[in-house]
């Protein structure tokens, strides 16, 4: 340790203390203090300069975040908002669905007076572009019984085939399996509509049993005749689309497109009970 007060770094040491102990004392003794400030302000300038930019920049780093969290506030509370629109527009677009669903429904009953409906919603489809099957949410205890005809405002839909006891089977106009006695309304032209394999892909069905001079043409309006089938008379089917003839069996088919548009159902009505047609004698 005494080696040290005697070495060279100590003696630097000492002589640079007295230097800026001893020489502000001496300036300010002899009336230089104003140099000594100087000096020292020359020093601390720059240093307090920098805090001082350093303290701005804490400051500026601290309103970024309280501005940061006051927009991100504004923004949950925008979205709700927007969440809540949404919904009333959600909301009202349900509600005008079921006013018109309603309106078509009344509709149907008064042209119908003789038809006890019961109404339905699909509760299940096969995947396919146009439906030939479907499920609905009424069954046996809502009165449903295998063979009643499902129907829209627009026309014939289909046939029940099951019944469970919350829920029924459909098969549509469009499906192999089924058959309507049908007539022309322009000419009175009588045949049948079936569903047809190929056909039922592009949402057609097929009026056959013509005979080859029978006359139908491209946008014939055809009806159920009630004759033959489990479908009252005089509900709409369909549009001739496109004829042909089978010169080998000397008879004419028609393709028809379906009234009701069986790739966007939703609800429909079941006739639980109707007037049978009985034609004239």
């Amino acid at each position: 340790m005494g080696g040290f007060f005697k070495s060279k770094s100590f003696i630097v040491l000492l002589t640079l203390v007295i230097l800026l102990c001893g020489v502000p004392t001496i300036l300010t003794a002899m009336g230089q203090g104003s140099a000594v400030r100087d000096g020292v302000m020359a020093v601390v300038t720059p240093l307090m300069r920098g805090a001082h930019a350093l303290g701005d920049s804490l400051s500026g780093f601290g309103e970024y975040f309280t501005e940061f969290d006051r927009l991100k506030e504004e923004n949950r509370v925008l979205s709700e908002r927007v969440k809540e629109l949404e919904e009333q527009v959600y909301n009202a677009e349900l509600l005008e669905e079921e006013n018109e669903w309603m309106r078509t429904y009344l509709g149907a009953k008064r042209a119908h007076t003789d038809f006890v409906f019961c109404d339905a919603n699909l509760i299940g489809s096969e995947a396919a572009t146009y439906i030939s099957s479907f499920t609905l949410d009424r069954g046996s205890a809502s009165g449903i019984a295998v063979g009643m005809p499902v129907v829209t405002a627009d026309g014939i839909v289909g046939r029940v085939t099951e019944v469970g006891l919350t829920f029924c089977r459909v098969s549509t106009i469009i499906n192999y399996d089924s058959s309507v006695g049908a007539y022309v309304e322009r000419s009175g032209e009588v045949g049948i509509i079936s569903g047809d394999f190929e056909r039922r892909r592009d949402g057609l069905c097929l009026l056959e049993y013509l005979a080859f001079d029978a006359d139908v043409e491209v946008g014939d309006k055809i009806f159920s005749s009630g004759l033959g089938s489990v479908y009252p008379r005089d509900l709409y089917i369909g549009e001739i689309v496109e004829v042909t003839g089978d010169a080998y069996n000397h008879t004419k088919i028609a393709l028809v497109k379906p009234a009701v548009d069986l790739s966007d159902l939703t609800k429909v009505m079941i006739l639980t009970d109707y007037t049978v047609y009985t034609p004239a004698e």
